[in-house]
């Protein structure tokens, strides 16, 4: 499986974002569920979830402030990897 995530430190504060399906952020128990099946790849780091609208526009799900942080940047600043896994 190969997926696009990035860690970012910021404020003192390094957490891991990584890009889902629109339709994964509908229900906060399907996005909880998603956050979980990734935690083991970003181990001890708040998660936050992206996802891509039809016009471009991201929305973020997770804590409060890492959402908050992301909504105020560009997506073109967030240093976005291809993780693969096994």
């Amino acid at each position: 499986m190969k997926f696009q995530g990035a860690v970012i430190l910021e404020q003192g504060v390094t957490f891991a974002i990584v890009l889902v399906k629109k339709s994964v952020l509908s229900s906060n128990a399907r996005a909880d569920e998603v956050r979980a099946s990734f935690q083991p790849y970003f181990p001890g780091l708040p998660l936050v979830l992206a996802a891509q609208d039809a016009s471009g526009r991201f929305e973020y799900q997770g804590r409060k402030d890492l959402v908050n942080f992301l909504a105020n940047l560009h997506p073109s600043q967030i240093p976005w990897s291809e993780y693969t896994t096994s």
